[in-house]
């Protein structure tokens, strides 16, 4: 056994839960093996007993966030294993793959200035609709150097504690807003050509990935608050990108075209050139996606700058009016 750990966090996943703890245990010893719940209703806090996983129950009186969880699972895995070298961070909803454990202890130990390695996140269903296949290619990122590595990763925890760890606060996008604080120590985030675990994104209807965009937009504006006065300018030209395409063209098209005389609505035309602009992009830095897989992608890419603008207007109210901000679920709960 190596001297790195796992921390898998969830939130009433049911049957991918088992499937996750099931690919890691081969992996651990008890004492280096933590869930974190946030508040499951499903069985899963007593699975992950039963199978030998330490167990940490937040508190439902705080925000629930993955931030959160995670650093709560590091929190515990460093008291039962002070020696802890590397934690694997697992979603519950993903499975482990055979020789990625391994291929990431390896990586680390070859690079001290490697922060974080992550390797090839796959769709388990990527074929059960359109939402899923967006995610599959969403995940499928270039090999070396990166922003960022996704939720699922494995991280060194001497640079981990460095930089404090996870923003607590976050609702989404806590692991790129991570990344952008290591690398301002000089250390790297690196994607390493294995796979690594297979996600069951599990979004089979349009209400589910509208409520997911919404939290990206969400994720957008609250990275950019923290970190876009950064070098990097983090998520900077993601949350203008919503405002410009999910609002302001087309309300200045509307709201003038009377007096304009429906001239006005000729700025429309900017999402079609947009689409097409976005599909040969597509197409040229992924040629052995089919093109429809390119077709596809423009039209969600466009369409989600909507709910994503609409998730950006939901966190600065809650920043007006002082509100905590709450979870925006997408999943169906899947019963153990």
């Amino acid at each position: 056994m190596s001297q790195a750990g796992l921390v898998v966090i969830g939130r009433n996943e049911g049957e991918r839960l088992r499937r996750c703890l099931a690919s890691a245990t081969p992996h651990l010893s008890p004492s280096r093996a933590v869930y974190v719940d946030s508040g499951s209703t499903d069985g899963s806090v007593a699975f992950a007993r039963s199978v030998g996983f330490d167990v940490v129950e937040l508190d439902p009186r705080v925000l629930f966030t993955a931030a959160r969880a995670r650093n709560a699972g590091v929190h515990r895995l460093l008291q039962n294993a002070p020696d802890t070298r590397y934690v694997m961070f697992v979603d519950g909803d993903c499975e482990l793959l055979p020789g990625w454990w391994d291929a990431a202890v390896k990586r680390l130990d070859e690079r001290a200035d490697l922060a974080v390695v992550c390797g090839r996140r796959r769709e388990r269903f990527p074929d059960a609709s359109v939402y899923n296949r967006l995610c599959d290619i969403e995940w499928d990122t270039p090999v070396g150097d990166a922003d960022s590595s996704g939720g699922d990763s494995m991280v060194r925890l001497e640079h981990f504690k460095a930089v404090g760890g996870f923003n607590p606060g976050m609702l989404a996008g806590e692991e790129p807003e991570l990344c952008v604080r290591l690398r301002a120590k000089g250390w790297r985030i690196e994607r390493i050509d294995a796979d690594m675990t297979l996600h069951d994104a599990n979004i089979l209807k349009f209400s589910q990935w509208w409520r997911r965009e919404k939290r990206t937009g969400y994720a957008y504006v609250q990275g950019a608050v923290l970190q876009g006065h950064t070098p990097e300018r983090h998520r900077v030209a993601c949350t203008r990108s919503n405002w410009l395409w999910g609002l302001l063209i087309p309300l200045f098209a509307i709201a003038a075209a009377w007096p304009t005389r429906g001239w006005s609505l000729l700025l429309l035309l900017a999402y079609p050139v947009q689409w097409l602009r976005i599909r040969a992009m597509f197409r040229r830095d992924r040629p052995h996606n089919p093109a429809t897989d390119a077709s596809t992608y423009a039209t969600y890419v466009l369409l989600g700058k909507f709910p994503q603008m609409l998730g950006q207007l939901q966190y600065r109210l809650d920043r007006l009016f002082g509100r905590r901000g709450e979870m925006i679920e997408y999943k169906a709960v899947v019963k153990a």
